[in-house]
């Protein structure tokens, strides 16, 4: 979770499966966020497979070429992890103070995570402070590969950065969202939908209770059409956000809908069983509404799809709602087409050096 301190910045690399992002805010003279340098660039196709770096020095040199295109100066750096490689799990425990608790982590996390205790980097946040009737508490314990942090850190390094701050994909949303948004005390589900991926982050009253990974994002639909159509890759992807060159865009249209249809319903049918399975420990309780961000997100017929299965409300998440952005300096239609896109480096680009 965030604290926004007046403390040094960092510039947030979001190391997405097709495209990474570069972002970094600074706090005006009146306390309000504002957009000093964001960037954005494709990724060679294969350089992420599966959320293993398969061409490592082609996403250092992304990475760099951003950082000099931008002119970012931070050299602090912060990033997000997800999938298998994270375990994220709500625990009781006794009743003790946040360094009690660091103290006797690696002890208490054995008997909770499926890596050797010493093969992960560990960390837990306290929810409730106060004990219950049988003195405990509840704790959020995430642990992640080392070898998985290693390689983003050293991905850092390589491209000039210090890396700073390593933050789970699914809570950067939750920093993004909780900034920009007024929590509700309702149930809620962010969700995260990138080309190769979806972060699923259930929160009850603003605290969050149940995060999943599923590998199921984006790329399924570009794949889909060109399978269908029989296509190149990059035809594919103009089809998937409305385009494509006019002749094949006014004979094959209801083709590309029928995929957009079918891959959406798939798509909302897998993040709704993970929510059903949280439903089903939760006393009854309902999702009141959904909230959608990722560079797939915007995809015709995936909010629709989602609204229908979660019966509740689907919105997009607008990243810059709170963010004072200069519209000399930033384009505001391209802002407007990346938003999506850019919530996990907003929610990076929140946290500060040094907190916690």
């Amino acid at each position: 979770m965030a604290l926004i301190a007046r403390s040094r910045n960092v510039v947030a690399v979001d190391i997405g499966s097709s495209h990474l992002k570069v972002l970094e805010l600074e706090l005006d003279r009146n306390g309000r966020q504002r957009m000093k340098h964001f960037g954005s660039a494709a990724l060679p196709p294969e350089a992420i497979v599966d959320g293993a770096f398969m061409n490592t020095s082609a996403i250092v040199a992304t990475l760099r070429e951003l950082i000099s295109k931008q002119r970012i100066k931070t050299r602090d750096a912060a990033v997000a992890i997800s999938g298998n490689s994270v375990i994220i799990k709500r625990i009781s425990l006794p009743l003790m103070t946040q360094e009690e608790l660091e103290e006797s982590l690696p002890w208490e996390a054995e008997q909770y995570i499926p890596f050797d205790v010493n093969d992960v980097n560990l960390d837990a946040h306290i929810l409730s402070g106060n004990a219950d009737e049988a003195g405990q508490m509840d704790v959020l314990l995430v642990a992640a590969r080392k070898e998985v942090v290693n390689e983003y850190s050293s991905v850092l390094l390589e491209a000039g950065l210090k890396p700073a701050i390593v933050d789970v994909a699914a809570f950067a949303v939750y920093n993004a969202f909780s900034h920009n948004y007024d929590v509700p005390n309702d149930l809620i589900a962010l969700i995260n939908v990138g080309a190769a991926s979806a972060n699923i982050n259930v929160l009850r009253n603003g605290v969050s209770t149940f995060t999943r990974d599923i590998s199921t994002g984006g790329r399924v639909y570009t794949e889909e059409i060109q399978r269908a159509l029989n296509v190149s890759h990059e035809e594919a992807e103009a089809f998937k956000v409305g385009g494509g060159d006019g002749d094949r865009a006014a004979v094959v249209p209801e083709e590309v809908e029928r995929v957009l249809t079918s891959v959406s319903g798939n798509i909302a049918a897998e993040i709704h069983r993970s929510l059903d399975f949280y439903l089903s420990t939760a006393g009854g309780a309902s999702v009141s509404s959904v909230y959608l961000s990722g560079g797939a997100a915007p995809t015709p017929g995936l909010r629709g799809a989602l609204e229908q299965v979660c019966n509740c409300p689907v919105a997009l998440i607008d990243p810059f709602k709170r963010i004072d952005v200069d519209e000399r300096a930033f384009n505001p239609r391209f802002l407007a087409d990346v938003a999506t896109q850019a919530t996990v480096a907003v929610g990076l680009a929140l946290r500060r050096v040094d907190d916690k």
